[in-house]
Order: C-alpha cells, then sequence, then structure tokens
C-alpha cells in the first residue's frame, strides 16, 4: 500500500467561515491541513469537537468553501469544480452522515433511496433495483427492507441503508463523517466490521472521522489528529495510538476509556499526572 499513489490528496488546505456578527471578517476552521488517502486504505480524522475534521470531509466533497490549498482526487484538482464537475464525480466520491434518519427522506422507500443515484446517472428502474436488491444482502439487511420505509428501522438499520445508497454507484472513497457516534456500543461495532468487510471486498477508500480514538484504532490504517484547525500528527495507525509524539494525541489516547477497571483507574491517575486540572471520564 505504501507504494501506491494517493487517491485523495489534500494540500496545505485552508477554510474560512465569516464570523457571526463581524462584517467581512472571516474565522480559520481549518489552517494548512495536508493529508492523503491511498486507493483501498482507510485514514481516520481524529479531534475533538471543534478541530475540524467534519470540515475536511466537507471540503472534499465540494461543500465547504477552500480558502487556500488544494484537495486532489485521482490526480485532478478538485478545490474548486464546477457544479456539473461535482455532478460526474458523485459516481466517485460518495458521503456516509452521521445522522442516518435526517439523510434520509421519510416520504420515499428504501427502493427509492438506495436506487435514486442510479436513475437519475440514466440507469433503467428495473436494473437498478436488481443493485438495490444485491445492497441489501451486502449490508445486511432483510430481503424486504426495500419497501418499508426509514422510521421503520433501528438507528443501526438506517445507517447501513445510508451506507448502502453510498455503495450503490461503487464509489472509489467514502467520506464517513461520525457515523457510528449516534448509535450505541454493540451497534457501532457491527457497523464497523460491516465497513471492513465492504472495503475488503470492493477496495473502497474510507475517510472516516471520528472524535473517538478508540473507533478510530479498530479502522483505520494511518489517522490524522487535528486540534483547532491544525494538524498536529499523521502517521501509521499502531504509531499515533500507541506511541504518539504529540501532547494532544496523548491526553486523547489517556483520555479515552478502556474496558478494564483496573487499566482505567491507572489511565486516570497518569492522566492527572500529566494534564493536572483536566477532567477525566
Amino acid at each position: 500500500m505504501t507504494d501506491q499513489q494517493p487517491l485523495l490528496d489534500v494540500r496545505n488546505l485552508c477554510v474560512d467561515y465569516p464570523k457571526r456578527g463581524a462584517w467581512r471578517q472571516k474565522a480559520r476552521v481549518l489552517d494548512g491541513v495536508s493529508i492523503d488517502v491511498r486507493p483501498g486504505e482507510t485514514v481516520g480524522l481524529v479531534g475533538e469537537s471543534g478541530s475540524g475534521k467534519s470540515t475536511l470531509g466537507r471540503a472534499v466533497l465540494g461543500l465547504s468553501p477552500v480558502s487556500e490549498g488544494e484537495v486532489h482526487f485521482d490526480g485532478e484538482d478538485i478545490s474548486r469544480a464546477s457544479a456539473a464537475r461535482r455532478r460526474e464525480l458523485a459516481s466517485a466520491l460518495q458521503v456516509v452522515f452521521q445522522d442516518p434518519y435526517g439523510s434520509l427522506n421519510p416520504a420515499m422507500t428504501i427502493r427509492d433511496t438506495v436506487t435514486e443515484p442510479l436513475r437519475t446517472a440514466g440507469i433503467s428502474r428495473a436494473e437498478a433495483v436488481q443493485q438495490a436488491e444485491i445492497l441489501m444482502d451486502q449490508v445486511q439487511l432483510p430481503s424486504d427492507s426495500l419497501d418499508r420505509y426509514p422510521n421503520e428501522f433501528s438507528g443501526g438499520q438506517r445507517q447501513r441503508v445510508a451506507i448502502a445508497r453510498a455503495l450503490i454507484r461503487r464509489p472509489r472513497l467514502i467520506v464517513c463523517d461520525e457515523i457510528v457516534s449516534a448509535l450505541d456500543l454493540s451497534t457501532q461495532a457491527r457497523i464497523l466490521d460491516l465497513l471492513m468487510e465492504i472495503q475488503q471486498e470492493s477496495g473502497v477508500s474510507l475517510l472516516f472521522t471520528s472524535h473517538d480514538l478508540g473507533v478510530i484504532r479498530a479502522v483505520s490504517h494511518r489517522v490524522a489528529v487535528l486540534y483547532r484547525g491544525r494538524l498536529v500528527e499523521f502517521d501509521d495507525v499502531r504509531k499515533v495510538t500507541e506511541d504518539p509524539t504529540d501532547p494532544y494525541t496523548r491526553r486523547l489516547l489517556m483520555a479515552s476509556p478502556v474496558p478494564d477497571p483496573e487499566r482505567q483507574r491507572e489511565r486516570r491517575v497518569a492522566y492527572r499526572r500529566e494534564f493536572p486540572g483536566a477532567v477525566t471520564a
């Protein structure tokens, strides 16, 4: 994997947003961030709320304006791609959002929701439905799911529907924006296992954002750590999660809970020693 050219190459990316109530003043949300994602790889983006990780994903998708820097996808600079080009890129670049219910139209059946991207691309209804049926099996949903509506599913099942919709055009990269943060732990584990199975079968690349370093460790090959809009660490997952070099990454790691009560107690003591005055879980 290390010899492959990046599928996604983000170079010195800066994103500014207007300040509330301030005329012509802007706040820098991302400041000079550079990362890359290789074919078939998962890169985890981790950081606290406000770190800029979701903004980075949105900039890749063209949903946040790029103030400076470049976003290259498969060698093409898409930083300021037109709306028409973005529609063309949708076959290769997809997204799964945090809230599975909010991203699904409650008035549409799962059949219409999942097949809509193919129908928009000019694929016949019969072929689109056939592909949707295959995907239902791939994301481990019941065969009758296509005839149902989003409110008939649990949160985890709705997220599986969202994943199926993202997969139906066979993309090369999927941006996963906090997709398990609203789910309980057992459901989280099943969704993460599903994603890894899909990646193994299809070779799709994932840009996976989360505030939970434990989740990032479970799915990622490499990890990028963001702090207040800046990249503070970007390395192999084992290096970042076992021997981080940046103090902020160490703080994230030590604050992450572990299932063993004795180890958790030891980590709390070590955390207070290294970061006096900080609140621990």
